[in-house]
């Protein structure tokens, strides 16, 4: 395998942070929702949850958006509660990972797809001491407001972080998010089976 550049730019579901779509299904179904299978794509979110995602709608509007769709009485809290059961924690290895890819000189950034309700109610508190212990910068979908695999977030992201894309190898879990990223000229990995972000860095 080609060596690793001096900038690595991470997903987060999927490859750093263990997801598992199930859950959330299983946890909007116990609300009340019919079609939560339909409701979560596994790589690319449509409906109100495509656009918190990308940022175009609040989280009381996507509240507001589903509620109907639930048993009558859901609170905002249960709502909450159920979509992060989207998250499953991140193995500590991981974490260690990320510091140890810094400490050796990589800048190591992360891309993720994500809403600033799993944001705030479980991301944060899921890397220990604070998220600039792990990375020299992020960039979600909400914030820029479009989701991956659409090509406006990976320049979003060379702006804001100031990426050369021929020097950043960026590691995701979907096919189409990383066959967008290398029309960007990205460098990429797909992680899939054994193909993990841990098994993918080991050498560097």
């Amino acid at each position: 395998m080609n060596k690793l550049t001096p900038a690595l730019l991470f997903d987060l579901g999927g490859v750093i942070m263990n997801i598992k779509r199930e859950c959330a299904v299983k946890a909007f179904e116990e609300l009340g929702m019919a079609d939560a299978d339909g409701f979560f794509d596994p790589y690319e979110q449509h409906g109100s949850f495509g656009l918190l995602e990308a940022g175009q709608i609040s989280a009381d509007e996507f509240r507001s958006d589903v509620r109907g769709q639930f048993r009558p009485g859901v609170t905002d809290d249960e709502i909450d509660s159920a979509l992060c059961e989207f998250l499953r924690g991140i193995p500590a290895e991981r974490l260690e990972r990320l510091k140890e890819l810094r400490q050796k000189g990589y800048k190591v950034y992360m891309l993720s797809n994500t809403n600033p309700i799993m944001w705030d109610r479980y991301i944060l508190k899921a890397f220990p001491g604070g998220l600039d212990n792990y990375f020299d910068g992020i960039v979600t979908s909400f914030e820029a407001g479009v989701c991956k695999p659409d090509a406006k977030i990976y320049d979003y992201a060379i702006k804001k972080l100031g990426l050369n894309p021929e020097e950043t190898t960026f590691f995701d879990d979907g096919p189409a998010n990383i066959a967008a990223a290398e029309k960007s000229g990205f460098k990429t990995r797909l992680i899939q089976g054994d193909d993990t972000m841990l098994k993918l860095t080991e050498n560097a």
